[in-house]
């Protein structure tokens, strides 16, 4: 009976999805068009999904640090200027203008910075004190800060501590005024260790990767307030980056050290619950996913690979 139930539901190729058999995205092979665009090390992509942009974040000596394709993967131009080791990307988009926002980790005389850049790479803002390491609200002093996300509103909330001597979620105003402070260095409930990427969903709550702890944690993005935190779904590795789906009923994290996306359940309004890992895709060996970003339009999920050197584009089935 058993049997006959399963040729009934093969024959149907029905695969409930959370069993974890059935694929949710394939590689789009064709993208980019010319991969030898990438020259350095990529560790972040962000995508402008109004105007169908990618722009990925590389490091390495003479070579371009930002680099911009168009959507269907041609390569349309780069720039470089004051940009010394980015780690995290994110494009705000308003109803009348794009910008780029840039994390940077370097120790040079640009870095410890969060930046804003216009879409052809004119500096627009710096927030912190370039070439100083620190953890003052006043000035504003960020040490090795990891990734940003800017709401429609142009409020910011910047995850600061990739290995320096901060490890705090920071609230900003549009005017660049604190807000609210969430973390500290440690394991315990609202404390991090290294967190590494930050996006907030369409119900006023605040994901963060938790990297070194193995667990993402989630605040209210009007109070600050600790919602609750996923660690059952992290024991093979750390969640190194945070993302929704384009219909935000799923979060995208990449794990860098066993070279995979899992894909998360996420819960609707109300307690957090669980971690429930409804699939993953496997990555090559030795690609070392970073960070992704996804494509609110269409689906597609981009994720820079700093093993393998290159951005690639997976598309939803």
């Amino acid at each position: 009976y058993l049997f006959l139930c399963f040729q009934f539901l093969k024959a149907f190729d029905y695969f409930p999805p959370w069993n974890g058999q059935q694929q949710m995205y394939k590689l789009d092979i064709g993208w980019p068009k010319l991969p030898e665009y990438f020259t350095g090390q990529t560790f972040c992509v962000a995508v402008d999904s109004l105007h169908g942009l990618v722009y990925v974040g590389q490091r390495g000596d003479n070579v371009p640090k930002v680099l911009v394709f168009s959507v269907e993967g041609y390569f349309l131009y780069s720039w470089n200027e004051t940009v010394e080791m980015p780690h995290g990307i994110f494009v705000w988009n308003t109803a009348t203008d794009s910008s780029v926002w840039i994390t940077d980790v370097g120790t040079g005389k640009y870095g410890h910075t969060v930046k804003q850049y216009s879409p052809s790479g004119k500096l627009l803002q710096v927030l912190g004190t370039p070439g100083n390491a620190g953890s003052s609200l006043i000035p504003l002093q960020f040490d090795q800060p990891a990734e940003i996300f800017v709401e429609e509103s142009g409020d910011l909330y910047v995850v600061d501590g990739d290995g320096g001597m901060n490890n705090r979620l920071l609230k900003l105003s549009n005017d660049y005024q604190e807000i609210w402070l969430a973390g500290t260095n440690g394991t315990g409930i609202g404390q991090f260790k290294i967190p590494h990427s930050v996006t907030v969903d369409p119900v006023g709550r605040v994901w963060v990767a938790d990297r070194d702890n193995k667990r993402i944690q989630v605040f209210d993005k009007v109070t600050g307030e600790w919602l609750g935190s996923w660690n059952n779904c992290f024991s093979e590795d750390g969640p190194y980056s945070v993302r929704f789906t384009a219909d935000y009923k799923y979060l995208i994290v990449a794990q860098l050290n066993i070279n995979r996306l899992a894909i998360l359940a996420a819960p609707p309004v109300g307690a957090i619950g669980d971690c429930v890992m409804v699939n993953t895709v496997q990555l090559a060996d030795e690609t070392k996913p970073h960070l992704v970003d996804v494509d609110m339009k269409s689906g597609a999920v981009y994720i820079a690979e700093i093993g393998a050197q290159q951005v690639q584009k997976y598309i939803p089935l």
